[in-house]
């Protein structure tokens, strides 16, 4: 593909006498070879493209690069234009429609044109599943469920009974949607008593959802994943929670029941969200907060429980100087003795 050709393609800008180079793939700064485009969007990576041996390289509008030899696409982000590149290069794989014959589709299920179903999954009663869907071996779709158009189910996925999937959404392998909520009640006798898992799970479109990742399902009411919401690996939303629109959840974050995390938010790796909490939109919570109170709209937090964010820096610095605090208290009340010991001998 010509450079103009990607440049048009990625929403970059080129200069006129680099628009013939040919360019056959995209690649990071250290791992990209002749013919390939990579991208800077780090300053502190400035260093790197001295050695990197690429064709070309998305940059900022205004960076400088010194190298004549290196064609430069100018981008607003540097890292979307590189991402679209990889896109142009690494297309959805495409795949050939039908059902194999070790798989286990009930009478009562449609599927939609050009849908694939891989060997021994199985597709309970009444499921429906749009076009261009793509099932692979050994995922199990119990009854009642609803998949959308385009969407991509990895194996080994459980989508359980009643649970709402939306379009060109992607589930990888061994995540669980719609197993039952966390949710019991202590008898008379001191026995817990599970409580009736009725609700459903909801996830729109556009939705990716990580491996071995778990969405509950609602007690009543239902679970609610937003339109182009990203979940990561081994995340865990409990039953009636709602996750809003292109929220981003890192590994091993954990929402407890009822809570709601609103549009836009980044919960970063181990973040864990109390029941019926709230945290407002285009909030961000540092790796490992603990989150026992709502979050305003916007707030930086971090720590546990987690707080604003420099006052946790400022909090730390202060901690770290802690451990001289038993000396230089010791070092007062010797100065003390002191004094009290001359003030006596007069």
């Amino acid at each position: 593909m010509k450079l103009s050709e990607l440049a048009d393609q990625t929403g970059a800008k080129y200069s006129n006498s680099d628009g013939e180079i040919e360019i056959t793939g995209a690649a990071g700064l250290d791992q990209a070879e002749p013919g390939q485009i990579t991208f800077l969007s780090n300053p502190r990576y400035t260093a790197r493209v001295a050695t990197s041996c690429a064709s070309a390289i998305y940059v900022t509008e205004n960076a400088q690069i010194e190298r004549a030899d290196l064609a430069v696409l100018r981008a607003k982000d540097p890292y979307l234009a590189f991402t679209r590149a990889l896109n142009v290069f690494h297309p959805r794989e495409s795949f050939e429609a039908g059902i194999d014959p070790a798989a286990v589709v009930d009478l009562t299920a449609k599927s939609g044109e050009s849908t694939f179903i891989g060997a021994r999954s199985v597709i309970g009663a009444k499921v429906k599943i749009g076009d261009r869907v793509r099932i692979h071996p050994n995922v199990t779709i119990y009854e009642g469920v609803e998949i959308g158009d385009d969407t991509e189910i990895h194996s080994g996925v459980a989508i359980r009974a009643g649970s709402i999937i939306g379009s060109r959404v992607i589930i990888h392998n061994n995540a669980v949607v719609g197993s039952d909520g966390f949710g019991f009640a202590k008898d008379e006798q001191k026995h817990w008593l599970k409580i009736p898992q009725v609700g459903r799970v909801v996830i729109e479109d556009d939705v990716e959802i990580g491996a071995n990742t778990t969405i509950d399902r609602a007690s009543t009411g239902e679970t609610r994943i937003k339109r182009g919401a990203k979940l990561d690996n081994l995340v865990q939303v409990g039953h009636s929670c709602v996750v809003g629109e292109d929220a981003l959840l890192c590994a091993q974050v954990g929402l407890a029941g009822s809570s709601r995390v609103g549009d836009r938010v980044i919960l970063t790796g181990q973040v864990g969200i109390g029941g019926h909490i709230t945290v407002g939109n285009d909030a961000i919570l540092y790796p490992q907060s603990g989150v026992p109170n709502d979050v305003a709209p916007g707030e930086i937090l971090v720590g546990t429980p987690a707080f604003e964010v420099s006052a946790f820096w400022r909090a730390v610095a202060v901690f770290k100087k802690l451990g001289e605090v038993p000396k230089r208290l010791r070092a007062l009340e010797k100065r003390l003795d002191e004094v009290e010991k001359s003030q006596g001998g007069k």
